[in-house]
C-alpha cells in the first residue's frame, strides 16, 4: 500500500467520522460547546491517528498511534450512548460502525505487530 488513504480501516473510520457529523445536527445547538464537539473530536481523532502513525513509518510508533485511534473510538462509545440517553438520537448505526472499526484497528495492530 502507497498510502493511508488504501487502509481500509481508514476508508471506514473516515465514513464514521462523516455520519457523527450528521447525526450530531440533531443535539440542541446550546450542546455545540459541550457534546457535539467532544463527538466530533473524538470521531476526527480515529482517521487523524491512524494517518499519522502510517506517516511516522516505524511499527511501534504506528501501533502507538493505533492505540490513540482506539481509546478515540471509546470515547466515541461513550459519547454516542450519552447522546442516546439524553437526547434520544438513534445510535444503533452508528455504534456497529464503531464496533467494525475497532476490530480492523486491533487487526491491523496484529498485522504490524504489537
Amino acid at each position: 500500500m502507497s498510502s493511508f488513504r488504501d487502509l481500509r480501516v481508514w476508508q471506514d473510520a473516515m465514513d464514521l467520522t462523516v455520519q457523527v457529523y450528521k447525526m450530531t445536527e440533531q443535539i440542541p445547538q446550546h450542546e455545540l460547546h459541550g457534546l457535539i464537539s467532544q463527538m466530533r473530536r473524538s470521531a476526527v481523532s480515529v482517521p487523524s491517528n491512524i494517518a499519522e502513525g502510517w506517516g511516522r513509518k516505524r511499527d511501534k510508533e504506528f501501533n502507538h498511534f493505533l492505540d490513540i485511534a482506539h481509546g478515540s473510538l471509546c470515547e466515541l462509545e461513550t459519547q454516542l450512548e450519552l447522546a442516546q440517553r439524553c437526547y434520544s438520537v438513534e445510535i444503533n448505526n452508528l455504534s456497529s460502525q464503531c464496533e467494525v472499526v475497532q476490530k480492523q484497528v486491533r487487526a491491523l495492530k496484529k498485522t504490524v505487530g504489537e
